[in-house]
Formats: C-alpha cells, sequence, structure tokens
C-alpha cells in the first residue's frame, strides 16, 4: 500500500492575501487643517476621518461606529459639520478643516468649549470633541429657534454617559445669547406728541 508523500500545504499570511500598497494609488491633496496648510497623497479609498487620525495625528476626532451613526467623528468643513468617517478626503480636496484641536485660542477656549465646561456637559469626554464641532455648525446654521430644535438638530451625536440634558443646555445657552445679539434694536418711541417734535 502506498501513502501519500504531499508536501505540507502554505497557508498564506494575511500580509500576502492583501494586495501590496501601490505608490502609484496615491493621490495628491491639499488640504488647509486647523489654518496650517498640509500637501498630502491619499490613497482614493481613505476617509476624512482616516487622513486626520493616520496621517496628521489628530487624535481629537473620534472613530465610534465608523459608518456615521454617532457623530464621534464630527469636524467642520467649510464652517459645515460633517461625520469625517463618511467622507472621502480626496472629495475636499482645498477644504478648509476645522477639529476640536483648532478651537481653542492658546488658552481661551473657544464660547462652545466655555459653555461645555460651565455646564457640565460631557462625562468620559469621548464624544465631547463631536459633540462641540457640531453645536458649532448647529449655531453657525442658525436653524434652531428653540431648546426642541437643538436637541433635534443634535441628535445625530450619541453620548453614551446620557449627558445630553447638559449639552442642551450649554448649546441652548449660546443659542439663547446668540438671538439676542442679532435683534435689531428698535428706536425709542416719543411718548408724547411734545416728544416727537
Amino acid at each position: 500500500m502506498q501513502t501519500s508523500t504531499n508536501p505540507p500545504r502554505h497557508t498564506p499570511s494575511r500580509s500576502e492575501l492583501q494586495p501590496a500598497p501601490n505608490v502609484a494609488d496615491a493621490v495628491p491633496l491639499s488640504l488647509i487643517v486647523n489654518g496650517a496648510e498640509h500637501a498630502l497623497n491619499v490613497e482614493p479609498w481613505t476617509s476624512l476621518l482616516d487622513l486626520l487620525r493616520e496621517q496628521l495625528h489628530l487624535f481629537g476626532t473620534k472613530k465610534g461606529c465608523d459608518h456615521g451613526q454617532c457623530g464621534a467623528c464630527t469636524v467642520l468643513v467649510n464652517g459645515t459639520r460633517i461625520n469625517a468617517c463618511l467622507a472621502l478626503a480626496l472629495v475636499h480636496d482645498g477644504a478648509h478643516i476645522t477639529t476640536i484641536e483648532g478651537l481653542a485660542q492658546g488658552q481661551n477656549l473657544h464660547p462652545v468649549q466655555q459653555a461645555f465646561v460651565d455646564h457640565d456637559a460631557f462625562q468620559c469626554g469621548y464624544c465631547t470633541p463631536g459633540q462641540i464641532c457640531s453645536a458649532i455648525g448647529l449655531l453657525a446654521e442658525g436653524h434652531a429657534q428653540s431648546r426642541d430644535d437643538v436637541r433635534e438638530q443634535m441628535s445625530g451625536n450619541l453620548c453614551r454617559c446620557g449627558a445630553y440634558v447638559n449639552i442642551a443646555d450649554a448649546v441652548e445657552s449660546l443659542r439663547c445669547a446668540q438671538m439676542q445679539t442679532r435683534q435689531p434694536q428698535q428706536p425709542s418711541r416719543p411718548d408724547t406728541e411734545e416728544d416727537a417734535r
């Protein structure tokens, strides 16, 4: 009886299964991130979130769900809030990107950051960068007319610790202050006809 003497099978490693990165796949990209210009080469499939974290080492923008459902990765692109995990970096060539690291001016916190501190609007802090960037975007949009609007328009940002009441308090305080400064001054009316002359 003959026995088979087949050589042992080679099981490929993970690195052998993945194609080697091709430098030719990299595409030039220019971004202004937190006021600093960056000329980069990125693969076309790179998300803005991965670019910020892995290439620019800006770790304040968090990777939560990586599916656009939690808001932890919210950044401002040309002043508009977006989920960085859903955005391809190349789509934003030439854009101005603001992350949590770009908000404070030295020791002076951005007004939204200060409101979060004043209203104790965070617990573990993981979602806070996305919450703050989203709140800045919300206030710039100017669509929120009430606390309920604030809550609805911030609903894309999840807080697993449940600091929602304090987050809404922080954003609402700024919205109210913003509304007061936007209201036009009414000219004073004369009390009597004599005052009018």
